[in-house]
């Protein structure tokens, strides 16, 4: 059952909100009401996690506690040292606790339930016992919860947990400021500095609310996209140096190698960033990041406002995310999947229409 699709509990801005009744009203009343009822919490995010998926899920956590109930904040992999400044982000654990008997799961972030990885199978009798709670902002979720709240018109999962937060009775300066401090990286890192479409007027009434609660944007904003360890920004180069491009420069590609890890002494979570760069293509219209992986090769997916639609190329693979941003896995070795995704690339630009 989905959640209701009318208005959610109007909780009044406060003054001085930058927030309307018509923002906070986007709650659905139902994931009000299963979060504060619930005692004891499971908050989890997708694998290879960013920072809208852990400031969601560990301000989903803090949230729950806030209001007196005992929650655990899960990701399937440990969290990447460049989310180290994030405070309480050392709360996360890679599977529920044993001695916690749940009684609720919110899953942040995920465009689909199997994209919490591991978890999913290892604990198969939580999730199947257990209300889910989807709070998402992919457009492709194919609302796998009991209770749904899916709003593609949102930036990133960290906006609509922040409108959520008010309409529970958290404020979002709860648990030391800490709440505001994950819910803005989480903003910052998916909009790119709000320079990303996605942003809307009500993203930046959300973003005002969080620096108005204390949250520091200026360091948020240096330490996700201008603080880079040597290391990483040698693999930048490595990719960079690889760069191709065809059709007048309307389709930019380039590919990361497992070596180009492993030479430059990188952790994966080091390539986040690179398609952005692939992004500021002059003439692009598709950009693509081929990512090596064993026996398979993960694409990451950018396209320009007005261009083809990410999403409909990353389907092909069972892949999914955002109009302009959308990734996917495709079942084959580098070398061949390269071909298959840019023969469907050519063809969405040649015509437009959907291949």
């Amino acid at each position: 059952m989905s959640a209701p699709g009318g208005m959610g509990p109007v909780a009044a801005p406060d003054a001085g909100s930058s927030l309307t009744p018509a923002d906070l009203a986007a709650v659905p009343a139902e994931v009000v009401e299963r979060l504060r009822a619930a005692r004891r919490v499971l908050t989890i995010c997708h694998e290879n996690p960013e920072a809208d998926a852990l400031g969601s899920a560990l301000a989903l956590a803090l949230a729950v506690e806030a209001l007196g109930g005992r929650a655990t904040p899960v990701c399937a992999d440990p969290v990447p040292e460049l989310y180290d400044f994030m405070p309480r982000i050392d709360r996360f654990r890679t599977a529920p606790d044993p001695d916690l008997d749940y009684d609720l799961v919110v899953v942040s972030d995920c465009g689909e339930l199997a994209r919490v990885g591991p978890v999913l199978q290892s604990h198969a009798d939580l999730f199947a016992r257990l209300p889910v709670v989807n709070i998402d902002h992919h457009k492709s979720n194919p609302r796998f919860g009991l209770v749904n709240w899916v709003d593609p018109a949102a930036s990133a999962a960290s906006e609509m947990v922040t409108l959520l937060l008010p309409a529970m009775g958290v404020p979002l300066d709860a648990a030391g400021g800490a709440v505001a401090d994950v819910l803005l990286a989480g903003l910052v890192m998916d909009t790119a500095t709000f320079q990303h479409p996605n942003v809307t007027p009500r993203t930046l009434r959300v973003a005002a609310e969080l620096v108005r609660a204390g949250a520091p944007l200026a360091d948020t904003s240096r330490l996700l996209y201008r603080t880079k360890p040597e290391s990483q920004l040698r693999l930048f180069g490595r990719v960079l140096a690889r760069l191709q491009s065809e059709l007048d420069g309307r389709l930019v590609w380039s590919t990361l190698l497992l070596a180009d890890l492993a030479e430059t002494g990188s952790p994966p979570a080091h390539s986040e960033g690179i398609i952005d760069l692939l992004s500021q293509a002059r003439e692009g219209e598709i950009e693509l990041l081929f990512k090596e992986q064993l026996g398979e090769t993960r694409v990451s997916i950018r396209t320009r406002e007005g261009g083809p639609d990410a999403t409909v190329l990353a389907a092909h693979w069972d892949g999914g995310g955002h109009a302009r941003a959308s990734g996917a896995t495709v079942p084959l070795p580098l070398d061949r999947a390269i071909p298959e995704v840019l023969a469907i690339a050519r063809r969405m630009l040649g015509d437009g229409a959907a291949a």
